[in-house]
């Protein structure tokens, strides 16, 4: 395979392949997510349990289930890319893996062991190729056409909402009329077609070697940090290190015994996917602060450009950590806010409304990337330039910060509905269209930013890595509503919430709004003394 460079100051043409993979594999995978919560609430996988609000808490679970492995395997692609394979050839294998995924869905519908088999594999191999295509596609920039990069970086999001969109138009109404063989089954065919165009760009690709067994990688030196010692000093970062490890394996100990009968009556049964997400949070958390403790001792044996390295990527981690909450409200549009949706009124009768094609709660959904296709071009040719008119700087993360705040509004929004409906009235689905923009303007303002904000920002060795871990922050957000769903289901809690005079739904969608406001001022907070960095390839 060849290695080209970059022409100097034009846009690179292999970009066309990446563009066309991603708007294909977008369609593939919102095609199939979209309808996930609807085909379960209404399939004999979930027959077992009663109609209403056990099933649609079971599904529910079900969809953040597989939005946590999605966005845990990132970590894996990752680490095989950077490590071993390369981002071009660990792309197209997991892009496989994906194809094998879907075609599962569609030969199983009515089979659990089969259609949770197919969930895993998609998980698996979306979750794989997600932190690799956006970094593979900044790896066809340097220098001197980095300009180039932030437009295609916007274009990307771009394209990828333009999938998104006809995926969520089209894909509930496959699934009413033809069923979920057939429903399931196109996205497959969209995965193979984005596989294949992938695959069509292979010589013109520009490809960044993998780093290999880095001896000033980031783990490198982050064991190098923690094992030091310093004369007349202790080893507090150690200590806080290994503490982070200890409580891990306890909590996964703990699972295995509450599996067995055998956990003491304090410990809650979690189950393993919450469990094993939390004790990964830990080994974060607690592994990055001892890190930072005591990561100035890895310098001499480690050039200080791979400590420095290190010490932005920690920096990094604070602010992905800050951004999860965000992702708890986002990726409750295909999951709480579709069964809002199916609580209220389709508006047939109006003359503005479009009944020929939209028949189905979960088509609002297609808002979100409409809305994301017209406010990423406004935001850039009118509000961005009308702000700094007015003597705003628009920093990238003032723009996240923000975005994490507008989602709180979104879910306040969506809240009123809810009381609106609890109150008996015939609410229209047309007021969902409020919350959905709303949303999506926190969206662009979030992850469209994010895109370019995690490329910059990460040391070369370390692109594919710190891509995985900004996707990982929605595998911790649909943590918190997986913890959230798990912690009203205690009567104590039920109790407290019907004191308040809400309903369920209506205490957590102002709930899940709070927590966005504290996440932002937090945000806020940080983003004033983050160092911002320059990590594009030097021109050739």
């Amino acid at each position: 395979m060849s290695t080209t460079t970059a022409d100097h100051g034009r846009m690179p043409r292999q970009i066309s392949y990446i563009i066309g993979n991603e708007a294909c594999e977008r369609f593939s995978f919102y095609g199939m997510r979209n309808i996930l919560v609807p085909f379960l609430i209404s399939s004999v996988l979930l027959a077992y349990l009663p109609e209403g609000a056990a099933r649609d808490t079971a599904a529910k679970d079900i969809f953040h289930t597989f939005v946590i492995g999605v966005y845990f395997f990132p970590l894996l692609g990752g680490w095989l890319a950077d490590r071993f394979f390369g981002k071009y050839n660990t792309i197209l294998w997991f892009s496989l893996v994906y194809c094998a995924g879907h075609a599962c869905l569609a030969m199983f519908e009515n089979n659990a062991t089969g259609f949770y088999t197919g969930l895993f594999l998609i998980a698996l191999g979306s979750g794989g190729i997600k932190p690799l295509v956006v970094s593979f596609c900044g790896d066809q920039f340097d220098q001197s056409n980095k300009s180039k990069a932030r437009l295609v970086f916007d274009a990307f999001y771009w394209i990828i909402n333009f999938g998104s969109f006809f995926a969520s138009l089209l894909a509930p109404l496959f699934l009413r009329h033809w069923g979920p063989a057939v429903a399931f089954g196109i996205p497959g065919v969209l995965m193979f077609i984005a596989t294949f165009v992938f695959w069509l760009g292979r010589r013109h690709y520009v490809n960044v070697p993998p780093s290999g067994n880095d001896p000033n990688g980031f783990l490198a030196v982050v064991k190098t940090a923690l094992r030091a010692r310093a004369p007349g000093q202790g080893r507090p970062g150690y200590v806080v290190a290994v503490l982070g490890v200890a409580l891990a394996v306890a909590m996964l100990l703990l699972w295995a015994l509450s599996v067995a009968g055998l956990a003491p009556s304090w410990w809650p049964d979690f189950g393993f996917v919450i469990t094993a997400c939390l004790a990964l949070g830990v080994v974060i958390a607690l592994g990055g602060w001892g890190a930072s403790l005591q990561l100035e001792r890895a310098r001499g044996a480690h050039p200080d450009a791979a400590v420095d390295g290190v010490r932005a990527v920690l920096r990094i981690l604070i602010v992905f950590a800050l951004v999860t909450p965000f992702w708890s409200l986002f990726d409750q549009k295909a999951s709480t806010w579709i069964i809002q949706g199916r609580e209220m009124v389709i508006p047939h009768a109006s003359a503005w409304w479009p009944s020929w094609l939209i028949k189905d709660a979960a088509q609002m959904q297609a808002l979100n990337p409409l809305l994301v296709m017209l406010l990423i071009p406004f935001n850039n040719i009118v509000l961005y330039p009308l702000l700094r008119r007015m003597g705003f700087q628009v920093t990238a993360l003032r723009r996240m910060g923000w975005g994490i705040a507008i989602s709180g509004v979104s879910w306040i929004v969506a809240g009123a509905l809810q009381l609106w409906l609890d109150g008996g009235q015939q609410v229209s689905l047309a007021w969902q269209s409020l919350p959905y923009l709303l949303l999506t303007f926190g969206e662009v303002l979030v992850s469209a930013t994010a895109l370019e904000f995690a490329y910059s920002q990460a040391p070369h060795a370390m692109k594919g890595v710190i891509m995985a871990f900004w996707y990982l922050t929605s595998t911790f957000g649909s943590l918190w509503v997986l913890l959230t769903n798990f912690g009203i289901r205690n009567e104590a809690v039920l109790g407290r919430i019907a004191d308040t005079g809400l309903s369920e739904n209506a205490f957590l969608m102002f709930f899940f709004a709070g927590f966005a406001f504290v996440a932002a001022l937090a945000f806020a907070a940080y983003a004033r003394r983050y160092p911002m960095q320059d990590n594009y390839r030097a021109a050739a």
